[in-house]
């Protein structure tokens, strides 16, 4: 009787470990997508996102609401963009993906006089949270050196958040992955 009392609790003891055990494996598998990232929240709660490790916080006046930068390869920036648009408006009103993120290289990304030709390379529409999102990449031409950029936009409540990742051409396939895991983690959460 007691033997099999001892059986019994060993077989749950074991049951548990392994149990939790599996449970720890599926969580480091959740969070292995986000290593080597931390997240950001905005003040009011209003939004959050991810952005790399060993990047720092940059206070700019007349600019972005938010800018992250890398402090070894200093030229790789991740910003977050925010204006009003009409309340009533959505982003599909704005237009499709690929008219929304045309508009965006002409006027913001490489405006007319600017030097710089922007060229859209992929345009995709995503649903997230009951929020329509656009994620956008530029091929962006500059006289002196060619750049990429990532970008997602979703409109909420009046306002146009576009939140957006750039780097040099020659270390966009280093940093492609990380770049596409930080756009599309912008999330609305009021």
């Amino acid at each position: 009787m007691r033997r099999g009392w001892r059986w019994g609790g060993l077989r749950g003891v074991l049951g548990l470990l392994l149990g939790s055990l599996l449970l720890l494996g599926g969580l480091s598998g959740c969070s292995a997508a986000a290593a080597g990232l931390n997240s950001f929240q905005s003040p009011d709660g209003r939004y959050a996102f991810l952005y790399p490790t060993g990047w720092t916080r940059v206070a700019v006046s007349n600019g972005p609401q938010v800018v992250f930068h890398d402090l070894i390869n200093s030229d790789e920036t991740l910003s977050l963009v925010i204006t009003e648009v009409n309340a009533t408006n959505d982003l599909e009103s704005l237009g499709s993906a690929v008219a929304v993120g045309e508009k965006l290289g002409r006027i913001v990304i490489a405006p007319q006089g600017s030097g710089r030709e922007a060229e859209l390379v992929e345009a995709n529409e995503r649903q997230d949270g009951g929020h329509t999102f656009y994620d956008l990449e530029y091929a962006v031409h500059l006289s002196d050196r060619d750049r990429h950029e990532l970008a997602t936009v979703v409109v909420d409540r009046g306002r146009l958040y576009t939140l957006a990742a750039s780097t040099n051409e020659l270390r966009w396939p280093k940093v492609k992955d990380l770049f596409r895991n930080v756009i599309t983690s912008f999330t609305l959460q009021i």
